[in-house]
């Protein structure tokens, strides 16, 4: 992946290191993405924009509100999210 595709002022070595996973990787968009967040309410579909993989864990940049995605990365490449983070840099530190 070309840093072009990531935000502004990252690079794939930044995200490594603030994230402390020296083997993330960006991952294809094309992929189901739900938000599962909210106790006893419906999934919402999340419109992958940007996909970051670490190990099982994923974050997705939402195409909607560009808000960060926290999720598990499931085997057949779907992501279930539970947390939301409103930028990269915290999406980060909250793995």
């Amino acid at each position: 992946m070309s840093n072009a595709q990531l935000p502004a002022g990252w690079t794939l070595q930044r995200i490594r290191d603030v994230s402390g996973d020296q083997e993330a990787v960006a991952l294809p968009a094309d992929r189901a993405v739900v938000w599962c967040g909210w106790p006893g309410g419906a999934d919402e579909v999340v419109r992958p924009g940007l996909v970051l993989g670490f190990h099982g864990l994923c974050l997705v940049q939402s195409l909607d509100d560009e808000d960060w995605y926290l999720g598990t990365l499931n085997d057949d490449g779907s992501v279930d999210c539970w947390s939301v983070y409103g930028d990269l840099f915290e999406a980060l530190r909250g793995l």
